[in-house]
């Protein structure tokens, strides 16, 4: 780079002529100076201890310490807050799950007893507040938050225990399939009411006035829905795995074969069809072809008691 320096003062005009190294030099001058006078500063402000460098470092390590205070406030407010959330997120958690337990049916595992102490020594003196240091509320952030995992994890077993056992009792004949009845004949060995010998009676007979309603024991499908020389007008209910609820000696049949059926619809009326000596329901419940008790089923509901007392 080429400079023209012209003067009043000068006869002729003067070139310069900068080149790079020129330039880097000034650069390096430059830096070096700035340098050299804040080594100078520091050092008069540590020898001669000047009062406006003193007050000006306290006021600035002031001012940052004040700025970290107000940032460390904020921090442990909102982490207070946090943890005041989180016990009142496991409060309802466990009152959630205390409530899904007694739905369900299930009792929840109880804490271990406290180990017995012995009692202590005598003790006191005023109570002073230690306000909770950062620390103490990560600490208690984090074990609270290992508590709502854990019961929010409880809660997703007790959930998918209560489904299945609500699926269970939809599926399983427990209903009483005939109300305001009494039970004419019980499951096991008896006498024959029309041969006069001994027999095994494969169901439960139940007693009512002709015309009564008789409900599905529980939901499933209809694979049987006709007359039988034995049982008389006669409805199989398919309940899966096996299992299928008989209803037999009904005067009416009202579901089709195939036709899905819901717990507690009615499927019939009570009658005295087939090999039968007056009205009733002949209720059986098969498992893979084999004849159960199926007291063993309907004591699961609540009506079954009430019905033996008739």
């Amino acid at each position: 780079m080429q400079i023209i320096l012209v003067s009043r003062h000068l006869k002729t005009a003067r070139n310069f002529t900068i080149m790079p190294q020129h330039m880097l030099f000034a650069a390096l001058a430059f830096f070096g100076l700035v340098i050299l006078t804040s080594l100078t500063f520091s050092w008069l402000s540590m020898e001669l201890r000047l009062p406006f460098v003193r007050d000006l470092m306290t006021s600035l390590q002031r001012k940052e310490n004040l700025k970290t205070q107000e940032v460390m406030s904020n921090n442990l407010s909102f982490m207070a807050t946090r943890v005041g959330e989180l016990q009142a997120q496991v409060i309802q958690l466990d009152s959630l799950g205390e409530r899904l337990s007694r739905l369900a049916g299930m009792g929840r595992e109880s804490a271990p007893p406290a180990k017995t102490q012995s009692k202590p020594d005598g003790q006191g003196g005023p109570f002073v507040a230690t306000p909770a240091t950062y620390t103490d509320l990560q600490q208690q952030i984090e074990r609270l938050t290992r508590q709502v995992e854990f019961k929010t994890d409880e809660l997703s077993m007790l959930e998918s225990r209560f489904l299945e056992k609500r699926v269970r009792e939809r599926l399983l004949p427990t209903m009483l399939p005939v109300n305001a009845s009494r039970i004419g004949s019980s499951y096991g060995y008896r006498s024959d009411p029309l041969a006069g010998v001994r027999a095994m009676h494969e169901g439960i007979d139940f007693v009512a006035p002709p015309g009564t309603p008789i409900s599905a024991a529980a939901a499933g499908v209809a694979v049987v829905a006709e007359y039988h020389h034995a049982f008389g007008n006669m409805v199989d209910i398919d309940h899966g795995d096996g299992l299928i609820s008989r209803y037999a000696h009904m005067s009416q049949i009202d579901i089709k074969p195939g036709q899905m059926v819901r717990r507690g619809q009615r499927v019939g009326l009570v009658g005295s069809t087939g090999r039968s000596t007056g009205p009733h329901l002949h209720f059986e419940v098969r498992m893979m072809g084999v004849a159960q008790n199926p007291a063993v089923f309907l004591r699961q509901g609540d009506n079954f008691a009430q019905a033996q007392t008739h």
